[in-house]
C-alpha cells in the first residue's frame, strides 16, 4: 500500500488550479514509469509542459525549487522524451516547469517558474 503524503497532493491540487487559471489544460497527472514521474502533463497554447511541482510547510529547509536537484531535471527531460513518443499527437515544442507551493500561516503562496532545463 502506498503512503501519500497529503502535503504533497494538495500542492499539486493547488498547482493544477492555478495552471488552469492561466490557461493550461491538464491532460495528465502523475504519469510515471519505473522510479520517475512527472506531477502533471499540461498543454499551454501549442506547447507540451511538463511541470514538477514542489510543496513546503516553511521556508525552514529553502524555497521549493531548492529542492530540483538537477538529476531530477535530467531525469525529468528523459521521461517527457518518452511521454512525447508515447503520445505523437501532442504539440511538438515542449518545455519543463516548476510550481514552488509553500504554505505560510496556513496560506499557500504559488510560484511558477518556466522552461526550468532550457529543453
Amino acid at each position: 500500500m502506498k503512503i501519500v503524503n497529503s502535503t504533497a497532493v494538495i500542492g499539486e491540487d493547488l498547482a493544477c488550479k492555478y495552471l488552469i487559471g492561466k490557461g493550461y489544460k491538464i491532460i495528465e497527472r502523475n504519469f510515471r514509469k519505473k522510479y520517475q514521474e512527472i506531477d502533471i502533463i499540461a498543454v499551454y497554447g501549442s506547447t507540451l509542459v511538463f511541470i514538477e511541482v514542489k510543496t513546503r510547510r516553511s521556508d525552514s529547509y529553502g524555497s521549493p525549487f531548492e529542492g530540483i536537484a538537477s538529476w531530477k531535471v535530467r531525469n525529468l527531460v528523459k521521461l517527457a522524451q518518452l511521454y512525447k513518443l508515447m503520445h505523437p499527437n501532442l504539440p511538438d515544442d515542449m518545455r519543463i516547469d516548476a510550481v514552488g507551493v509553500t504554505f505560510r500561516n496556513d496560506k499557500p503562496e504559488i510560484e511558477h517558474l518556466e522552461n526550468i532545463s532550457g529543453f
